[in-house]
């Protein structure tokens, strides 16, 4: 988005000669470009993909979601049932309806384990990624910036990106943590409150902005003009390119879901699943987070592809809304019945609308979609309906970015642990790099970063490239 004004001043001169003002950390937008700039000699190393994390803070349960125990012993049973997918012999928990019927699509790994059970932000940052951002490490080989319209390279949406009505959320964890690259290669978040994207949005109400942009347009050519020929051609490169992104509002148009046809928003629209008043039986109800996830996340999917198509290679989805998949049925949480009524059903419609839209569009190979969280639930249910964290077995599922669908591994008849294959993070932020990066190539630039190099040297998740 573009930004003209200073609270209800407009930019001085001075101010244009170092627009952009405060980035990311303390950095400037010319800053950002001149990362990227020193980032173009690495463009052969990429693939042209991106990947898409859809991070289910809380911990979703493997029982409930993409691997049921329905002939487990009472306790351990899966509450919600199970339903019959398009794979033949594989189930879904009961409210995974449509993402059951496209299954045969789906990369479903029954032998991932986070190794952790706490609230954090684990596998997206944390130890296995060296306490970056899995983006950052893109960012870092790609560039913070894309050349050609400015679109930062490395995303974070938060629901407030696409709905500012809802309740304020955050994630238990820093995701835009850069580990020892700095701020440069921080992600951007839209919706999030950071400087750099008070640089780059209108002091106006968001329903006035599309009405006003012909008067703003016509301020920023006035802008253009007041600048002196001698003042302009005094700017760098990485300058001028800057107040070019911001006159060209492409990261503007990137935003905006009033761009899409209003039949692919309803597709998308989850909000119908805002509807239970058994919500309110958790303080989490109460503070409406069921109710903003409910509202949001389709959204986001789709903003998150228009994204993608615009030129950002790694985006994160926080789509754990305030920790709404944490399920221990204690006073601020739902049991797992209820729960899955509030949090699955839109999980399942979003990822099942998301994976039919790439297919029409033919991007299914261009985006790689990740949904996991940072650990799965207990095999045998607390007293109360609920299940709590458990580190040795955890839900995750791929689709697209070229690899190929199917099961991956194999969990114990209980659900506790990996019978076959066991994987971790490692595992998983190999395959993504591999799938952003040629590897080959990767490993011939002569400045790569260790960290980049560690990350991708390991082994990805096996049979899926």
């Amino acid at each position: 988005m573009l930004s003209i004004f200073d609270g209800n001043r407009p930019i001085s001169r001075r101010q244009l000669m170092t627009i952009g003002g405060l980035g990311l950390g303390g950095l400037t937008l010319p800053a950002l470009l001149g990362a990227k700039a020193e980032a173009a000699s690495t463009s052969h190393v990429l693939t042209g993909k991106s990947v898409i994390f859809l991070f289910q803070q809380g911990g979703p349960s493997q029982f409930e979601t993409t691997d049921p125990k329905l002939d487990a012993p009472s306790g351990i049973r899966t509450t919600t049932g199970g339903i019959q997918t398009s794979v033949p012999g594989v189930s879904f928990g009961g409210t995974m309806e449509q993402m059951a019927k496209i299954a045969d699509k789906l990369t479903i790994v029954r032998s991932f384990q986070t190794t952790n059970a706490g609230h954090n932000i684990e596998p997206i940052v944390g130890r296995y990624s060296h306490d970056a951002n899995i983006g950052t490490h893109y960012a870092r080989i790609a560039g913070a910036t894309r050349a050609d319209t400015g679109l930062p390279t490395n995303m974070i949406l938060f629901p407030q990106s696409v709905d500012d009505e809802v309740t304020p959320g955050r994630a238990r964890g820093r995701l835009d943590a850069t580990g020892g690259y700095g701020s440069t290669f921080a992600p951007f978040t839209p919706g999030g409150g950071g400087q750099l994207q008070k640089n780059m949005t209108l002091t106006l109400p968001r329903e006035r902005f599309f009405e006003d942009r012909r008067a703003v347009l016509s301020q920023l050519d006035r802008l253009g003009r007041g600048l002196e020929t001698s003042q302009f051609e005094a700017l760098d490169e990485v300058q001028r390119q800057a107040f070019s992104i911001l006159q060209s509002g492409g990261v503007a148009n990137a935003l905006d879901l009033s761009q899409e046809d209003p039949k692919t928003i309803a597709r998308y629209d989850t909000s119908r699943f805002a509807r239970s008043h058994n919500w309110d039986k958790a303080n989490r109800g109460k503070r409406g987070y069921y109710t903003g996830n409910a509202k949001t996340l389709g959204k986001l999917l789709l903003l998150a592809r228009r994204l993608c198509e615009a030129g950002a290679g790694f985006i994160t989805i926080h789509a754990g809304y305030e920790g709404v998949w944490d399920m221990h049925a204690d006073g601020n949480n739902l049991n797992m019945v209820d729960g899955m009524e509030a949090v699955g059903r839109t999980y399942d419609h979003a990822v099942a609308t998301f994976v039919q839209d790439l297919e029409v569009r033919g991007l299914t190979d261009q985006i790689l979609l990740v949904c996991c969280g940072e650990m799965g639930r207990t095999p045998r249910l607390n007293q109360r309906g609920g299940r709590d964290h458990w580190a040795r077995l955890s839900p995750l599922v791929l689709h697209g970015g070229g690899i190929q669908p199917g099961v991956v591994g194999q969990s114990k008849r209980d659900g506790s642990e990996p019978a076959t294959d066991p994987l971790n993070p490692s595992h998983l932020i190999s395959t993504i790099l591999h799938t952003v990066f040629d590897v080959g190539e990767l490993r011939l630039l002569r400045a790569l970063p260790s960290d980049v190099a560690e990350l991708a040297q390991a082994d990805p998740i096996p049979g899926i490239h």
